[in-house]
């Protein structure tokens, strides 16, 4: 299987089962193809992206007491799981010049990305809310829009969503262990050790591509697209120790963790919103 199909699959598939099908092995990278940037993605009817504020708003922690409010928080995180996969097919097709080893590394953790998927989907059904029976946003995807390069990409997804995700899935599994729900906190963690890997992937690519005498600070705040910016990189409590598994160094960690909401890195106002 061409890579390039693999990411055609998740991008395009209209189907769930497919978007969250492996690649074929063997898995070759021989004819990436020309540059393609698909506007939206394939999606079975009941996962469209929904008209903009008409999507559930994640449930506050004293909430989560509720069954059904545990469910809606899965049914929102599978979305932005599934979002996650797409954006990297999106990143494949888009950039088929882009490094050997980025491309091949970014199916690896495309293969994490359809497991969060699944675990989510499964907990959400579990809890009497199948995925796609409310409506999903698609804010992760429509940011992706603004993407010109594989640096856009690495500052804007892996070190901000995914970096801000090294909070919130700490956070959940809070929320979830003082609900009594065990099941869903072990998601939590297994998806909390799985994103320091993607953090660490999206930093060694920012160090890989930046100009050598760049910091990783600057390289980062440089390639982020507004209203993307550094501040979004965090949850509601900042966690040290996962971002420096993940290759942070102190200035980085220093800056990130200082970062006002107003700090503007790279405002872009004619970029796709």
């Amino acid at each position: 299987m061409e890579l390039r199909q693999f990411a055609e699959q998740v991008v395009l598939a209209q189907s769930l089962e497919e978007k969250l099908a492996g690649p074929r092995a063997p898995l070759s990278d021989a004819a990436p193809g020309p540059p393609v940037r698909p506007e939206t993605p394939g999606r079975p009817s009941n996962l469209l992206f929904a008209p903009r504020r008409t999507a559930p708003a994640m449930p506050r922690a004293a909430a989560f007491a509720i069954s059904r409010k545990r469910a809606v928080a899965h049914h929102i995180m599978a979305n932005h799981e599934l979002q996650a996969l797409e954006v990297m097919g999106f990143v494949l097709l888009a950039f088929p010049d882009a490094p050997a080893d980025f491309r091949s590394g970014l199916v690896r953790i495309m293969q994490d990305e359809q497991r969060h998927t699944r675990l989510h989907a499964n907990r959400a059904a579990e809890l009497e809310i199948p995925f796609g029976s409310l409506p999903v946003n698609g804010y992760i995807w429509r940011k992706a829009q603004s993407y010109r390069c594989v640096l856009d990409y690495v500052a804007g997804l892996p070190l901000t969503f995914e970096g801000c995700n090294l909070d919130h899935t700490l956070e959940f599994e809070e929320h979830f262990l003082q609900a009594g729900d065990e099941r869903s906190a072990a998601i939590m963690r297994t998806i909390h050790r799985d994103e320091i890997g993607h953090v660490a992937f999206g930093l060694e690519w920012l160090r890989r591509l930046k100009p050598p005498d760049q910091s990783d600070w600057d390289a980062y705040r440089s390639h982020l697209h507004w209203p993307l910016r550094p501040s979004k990189a965090r949850g509601e409590r900042f966690h040290h120790a996962p971002r420096r598994a993940a290759g942070m160094d102190d200035d980085f960690l220093l800056r990130l963790a200082s970062a006002g909401p107003d700090d503007e890195p790279h405002v872009d106002r004619s970029a796709p919103s």
